[in-house]
């Protein structure tokens, strides 16, 4: 088997996460939910806990708030279904922690390119709006930009959420696209 890819991007409350486990679910039996995101404030805490009660006993929780390209590697197989939820969080814990974000980005393309398996992949939009005001909300924001147009351009499928409804901006109609979109078996 041969690796399917999905980018899911869209705003904050978009959808793109209820989306994405929805197609993980229907990927695969056991899918394993790639957390990025550590709980600094309450706030966090409870958006984590919310993301852990909307997922059912199937799934396994692999926490990667920094070596994410080293978790998508311990976790690659044929019938691997993982979601990786999300991007944004994973490149701020980088920034930071003052790491190399292009080579960072260079790695997790590699690492998904390896894949063998069914990778979903979730990130904010955060180039709509207009050019922050700081130094750090910048270079964030041109990090992100840069990140996201390096995994869509990788991806087999890309798919941006907006008020909840998907609009699928790159497609793929091989058989693991398919079988990711859950229009049949590979």
């Amino acid at each position: 088997m041969s690796g399917s890819s999905l980018f899911v991007i869209g705003g904050a409350r978009s959808g793109k996460s209820r989306y994405a486990q929805t197609r993980a679910e229907m990927a695969g039996d056991l899918p394993v939910f790639v957390a990025t995101a550590e709980a600094f404030d309450d706030e966090m805490k409870d958006r984590i806990a919310r993301h852990r009660a909307d997922r059912d006993a199937r799934w396994r929780t692999v926490e990667a708030p920094h070596d994410l390209s080293g978790a998508i590697d311990a976790l690659n197989g044929d019938g691997a279904v993982i979601l990786v939820d999300c991007l944004t969080l994973w490149l701020s814990n980088l920034l930071l922690a003052d790491a190399d974000l292009a080579r960072a980005g260079e790695e997790l393309c590699d690492a998904i390119r390896r894949f063998q398996g069914v990778i979903i992949l979730v990130s904010n939009e955060v180039g709509m709006g207009g050019v922050p005001g700081n130094a750090l909300a910048r270079r964030f924001g041109d990090a992100a930009g840069r990140l996201n147009q390096s995994v869509a351009a990788i991806a087999d499928e890309v798919v941006l959420l907006a008020a909840g409804l998907p609009l699928i901006l790159k497609a793929d109609t091989s058989a693991a696209a398919r079988h990711v979109q859950g229009r049949g078996p590979l």
